[in-house]
């Protein structure tokens, strides 16, 4: 079955540098780019924007959820990667942990839900093994520790 899409929004991102350079969309934003290897070298490095990208588009779907339900945007999401090491080459492992204040465990569970089934970075990073959603009680380690994994 094919997929019909409507075209909502498209851009490009150009990288002729690497890891020591720049990274930039056309007519946009620049970015200083640099490897997370060498704490030198200023500048963001991939697993810092991938954390960016999916902790922005997470945020922004659960603030639409919020809305729908007539409640105001307290959703936060912060997002932890890793660079590993396995036996396929060098990996990224990603853990996005969620809180949203003044809700129940289950009704934020039911939120994160509906979140990865409609965030474009979610859905893209869903079939790996490497991702997972934790809903927490707050950003402390032990409440981080006691998170509940939702996917």
């Amino acid at each position: 079955m094919d997929k019909k899409f409507i075209k909502k929004y498209e851009t490009d991102a150009i990288n002729h540098d690497g890891l020591n350079g720049y990274a930039s969309v056309p007519g946009g934003v620049s970015v200083a780019v640099s490897n997370p290897l060498n704490e030198k070298m200023p500048g963001a490095n991939p697993e810092q924007l991938l954390g960016l990208s999916l902790s922005t588009c997470m945020g922004a779907t659960l603030q639409a959820i919020e809305k729908e339900n007539n409640l105001p945007h307290r959703a936060q999401i912060h997002v932890h990667v890793t660079m590993v090491k396995g036996t396929a080459g060098l990996e990224f492992l990603v853990d996005a942990r969620v809180f949203i204040p003044h809700l129940s465990r289950a009704q934020v569970v039911d939120f994160v839900r509906q979140a990865e089934k409609r965030c474009p970075v979610s859905k893209l990073l869903s079939g790996s093994e490497n991702y997972t959603i934790h809903v927490v009680d707050g950003f402390d380690d032990d409440q981080i520790a006691a998170g509940e994994m939702v996917r």
